[in-house]
């Protein structure tokens, strides 16, 4: 299940990545061919960026991309493994803020409106707690065995 959700939340933050390069690309377009860049195209890249870099950051989790220093886990061999458990612990604390703030967050501006989409402000910040759990959920499995599992294997 966990595999399922990770793929697809890749596969969500490629169409984001996709979807904001195009965004991007019309506003230069506008700006320097039409000499009118759209109003939108802005807020749209920076809510689509927000969107599908903190759902790759959980999958990150999950698939072990997430930035540490292999060179470090390889000279401690064997006795990597609480260091590890530690990082995974305060990975999925982090998770677990990141839920909790994201969350207040999101209701704390819901009232608001981004003015050029017309969408509510929460709309660009409900990934932060959506992320946020499933960092804490992906980062439970590594506090456990203290290995950073080898999904292509799997």
């Amino acid at each position: 299940m966990a595999k399922a959700i990770a793929a697809m939340l890749i596969r969500i933050g490629s169409v984001g990545l996709i979807a904001m390069v195009a965004i991007v690309g019309w506003q230069v377009f506008g700006r320097y061919v039409l000499s009118s860049s759209p109003s939108w195209t802005e807020q749209a890249s920076l809510v689509l960026m927000i969107w599908y870099v903190m759902l790759a950051s959980a999958a990150g989790v999950y698939e072990g991309f997430h930035i540490r220093i292999v060179l470090l886990e390889e000279r401690l061999g064997g006795r990597a493994k609480p260091v590890r458990q530690v990082v995974a612990l305060i990975v999925m604390v982090l998770g677990l803020v990141l839920l909790v703030y994201g969350a207040q967050l999101c209701w704390i501006v819901r009232g608001n409106v981004i003015p050029s989409l017309d969408l509510s402000r929460a709309v660009a910040y409900v990934p932060l707690p959506i992320a946020g759990a499933l960092i804490a959920l992906f980062a439970l499995p590594q506090i456990i065995s203290g290995d950073i599992i080898d999904r292509e294997a799997v």
